[in-house]
């Protein structure tokens, strides 16, 4: 079947396949032209996009010191590398990827060239997720320890920004960096508390319930706030940064979301394979790292893909606590009079790297879990 002809079918599947459908069809997608074609009229002929140029750097980087910017070139390159190694996992690198990655680094020196505010090294980053996805899509063993290379690329990038002090983070970097911790925290903390919740050992039981109930029957801003102002008054001799303290109440809150993913991950693995396991002579331990907890995973990835996208998507509630993300970064640049007309122009550019960052996570989560029902049905 032609790609037309497939086209064809989307349509009258998707579209036009009941009388109902198509006169759906025939009043909503006019209303979409329409708006479409005002807001590309206004992005175009009258949007001022100059403010978000001149401001690129504070809403990427925030008060990031700019003598200590290459730092946060290395950093993107790691993140892009660990993102084109979690693609590779999903999407083996081809011929298309390779005229995709050409295509992007022409157009980043090309950017380079023309825009003093778009630097060379973008396309340095570029080429490090493209390079990676390549190598992972050729190296069995880059993907099968992609866990311990994610968390290895984290500390990494934790030492290389570590210099120009945690106070200085902000913007699109901050709200990277938190998810990116956050999320990869949760897991281990997630998987001991559902173990835990489904422990023999009644108060073991009893304290993992308990959390987990209380964090979700909580507001996170209240978590990260509480944790900010209560770990000086609990530990006064270790003074952490905002950023550690806010980094801690994201993970205390969404531990508690992944746990219940995982549990429910637990509760899908059929008895008989524990009873298979210990037939074998495996430990509690070995049955439960190698037999059950694979299986549980698989089934928990969609929840655990989410709470990514919520972290992300929660971020800016560190402005609680005095810091700045990158929507706080985006209020700061319209804080300034000479900038209070062209909000439209800030708040359009939030939302599509927001819907971007978004789109890029879901597609990934969609393909990885069609991956994994493949290879439960193999």
């Amino acid at each position: 079947m032609t790609t037309f002809a497939k086209s064809l079918r989307w349509l009258h599947v998707n579209l036009f396949a009941k009388p109902f459908d198509t006169g759906l069809t025939l009043i909503v997608l006019p209303l979409l032209a329409w708006v479409l074609w005002g807001f590309l009229d206004w992005a175009i002929m009258l949007a001022d996009w100059s403010v978000v140029l001149s401001s690129i750097k504070v809403l990427m980087t925030g008060l990031f010191p700019v003598e200590k910017l290459w730092l946060v070139w290395i950093a993107l390159c790691l993140i892009a590398g660990l993102t084109g190694l979690a693609s590779s996992t999903t999407m083996p690198f081809g011929r298309n990827a390779l005229l995709a990655a050409l295509a992007l680094v022409a157009l980043s020196l090309i950017a380079a060239a023309w825009f003093d505010t778009i630097s060379a090294q973008t396309a340095l980053v570029v080429a490090s997720f493209f390079a990676v996805w390549a190598a992972g899509s050729r190296s069995e063993t880059l993907r099968a320890n992609l866990t311990g290379i994610a968390f290895g690329v984290l500390i990494t990038v934790l030492l290389v920004l570590s210099p120009a002090g945690p106070s200085t983070w902000g913007g699109l970097l901050l709200s990277i960096v938190l998810t990116l911790t956050a999320a990869l925290l949760t897991i281990p903390l997630g998987v001991l508390l559902a173990f835990g919740r489904q422990s023999r050992i009644a108060s073991l039981r009893a304290l993992c319930t308990g959390y987990i109930e209380v964090m979700r029957s909580v507001p996170l801003i209240l978590v990260v706030y509480c944790i900010w102002v209560a770990f000086p008054l609990v530990a006064p001799q270790f003074p952490l940064p905002d950023v550690v303290r806010g980094l801690i109440g994201f993970t205390l809150f969404y531990s508690a979301y992944a746990a219940e993913f995982i549990r429910s991950g637990l509760q899908s693995v059929a008895k008989g394979q524990t009873e298979a396991a210990e037939s074998l002579g495996l430990s509690d331990m070995d049955t439960k790292r190698i037999v059950i907890l694979p299986q549980a995973l698989r089934v928990a990835v969609p929840g655990l893909v989410g709470n990514i996208l919520d972290i992300f998507n929660y971020a800016p509630l560190v402005f609680i606590i005095g810091l700045t993300d990158f929507l706080r970064a985006g209020q700061m640049i319209l804080a300034n009079p000479e900038n209070s007309g062209r909000t439209y122009e800030i708040y359009v550019f939030l939302f599509l790297v927001y819907f971007a960052v978004g789109s890029v996570i879901t597609f990934q989560a969609r393909r990885l879990e069609r991956k994994l029902a493949q290879g439960a049905r193999k």
